[in-house]
């Protein structure tokens, strides 16, 4: 079993058109919004704390949404 299920849902995801955004951050959690390609709207929300997907979301730059 792989320890970056969440990181490989997310980039799944991007691969397939989808865009997300980081929703929140609270401590080492992450609330991930995952949205359609053809408009933006959030299909699916997911909350992690997996170390793999927290180094991508901090090395793509990416704030929390206000």
């Amino acid at each position: 079993m792989t320890d970056t299920v969440d990181l490989d849902r997310l980039r799944r995801w991007e691969n397939a058109g989808g865009t997300w955004q980081l929703e929140r951050r609270h401590g080492d959690t992450l609330t991930i919004s995952l949205c359609r390609c053809d408009g933006g709207e959030e299909a699916d929300r997911f909350e992690s704390a997996e170390p793999a997907l927290i180094r991508y979301v901090e090395a793509a730059g990416v704030d929390p949404a206000l």
